[in-house]
């Protein structure tokens, strides 16, 4: 079960260990994508068409009657959940020989629930990784069955992470799986709750950058949130063009460093200079961040130079929160 690129780099994990039998597949439903709205599987269930599975079920519930069903058919030994976006009932979790296994990347307890990978970009975390888990009826709380270790290098984003996580994940799944079939896998460690923290679902607005905030903060939101939702800001009025909202996105950002002293007047949002490479410097709390690219409302991601050409931000402008 899933339905992300990071489940369909799991199932095909899976799928390349020739002990280890894949007897269906349970991703979303088809939905509209990109600006044409096309009507587009999941990239999982993508994937699992590609390499000739045609036992797949898109249910809007899967834990209703007809879903159940179908499941039960394909008499499952141990179901993998990666990614899938919704929750499993006690039919289902009850169901395997063997129950429900979940990868979830981050290191459990630490960062239960949806935004496990933002959060630990966001929070200046050193070290993450994936947990393989027996499922239960909570939210990401059952015993962890293997874990695996992920550095989060200072040049980051949620996607370069996720994607290193995800080939982790496949990896350690596939083992965990292995390890069952063959009845040799240790004692699982139970959770912690007193440890947990939780990382909830993202929205589109959590992106916007308060540039009050510490550089730090900033730069490592900026990477966190890349590619969704997006880090962004709002171009000074006479920037904005008509039926346009004037909004940024902060594609990839660098930490200017010290900044002069006739420089720590200026409000936070502000543009300090355009450096000698024709990039803005923007003040925040402490210090400034330097734009490296950006994607403006309506346009392609392009470098932070080419944008000021052709909108010509100089000193004193002001980045907005609106």
């Amino acid at each position: 079960m899933g339905s992300s690129a990071a489940s369909a780099t799991c199932l095909q994990a899976i799928l390349r260990d020739p002990v280890l039998e894949v007897v269906g597949v349970v991703t979303q439903p088809d939905r509209p994508v990109g600006r044409g709205k096309v009507v587009s599987p999941c990239p999982c269930k993508a994937f699992a068409i590609a390499h000739g599975i045609s036992n797949i079920i898109t249910p809007d519930n899967v834990n209703d009657a007809q879903s159940l069903a179908q499941i039960y058919a394909w008499h499952p030994d141990v179901i993998a959940v990666v990614a899938f976006g919704q929750f499993l009932k006690k039919p289902i979790l009850e169901m395997p020989l063997f129950g429900c296994v979940n990868c979830h990347f981050s290191l459990l307890p630490k960062y239960r629930g949806a935004a496990p990978v933002v959060a630990a970009i966001a929070a200046g975390d050193r070290l993450t990784g994936v947990s393989i888990i027996k499922m239960g009826l909570g939210m990401d709380d059952g015993p962890i069955l293997m874990q695996r270790f992920e550095p989060i290098c200072s040049d980051s984003t949620g996607g370069s992470l996720m994607n290193d996580l995800a080939i982790a994940g496949g990896v350690s799944l596939a083992k965990v799986l292995r390890m069952m079939n063959d009845n040799a896998l240790p004692p699982p460690v139970e959770q912690n709750d007193a440890d947990a923290t939780f990382a909830y679902k993202l929205k589109k607005s959590d992106g916007l950058i308060d540039w009050t905030a510490p550089v730090l903060t900033i730069d490592r939101k900026i990477r966190a949130y890349s590619p969704w939702p997006g880090s962004y800001t709002f171009l000074p009025e006479r920037f904005r063009r008509k039926g346009n909202s004037g909004r940024l996105v902060v594609v990839k950002a660098e930490i200017a460093g010290r900044i002069a002293p006739e420089q720590r007047e200026m409000e936070p949002g502000s543009v300090l200079e355009i450096d000698a490479k024709g990039r803005p410097v923007v003040r925040c709390a402490d210090t400034a961040l330097r734009l490296l690219a950006v994607k403006p409302e309506g346009s392609s991601v392009m470098p932070a130079e080419a944008f000021v050409r052709g909108r010509p931000l100089v000193a004193g402008d002001r980045l907005l929160n609106e």
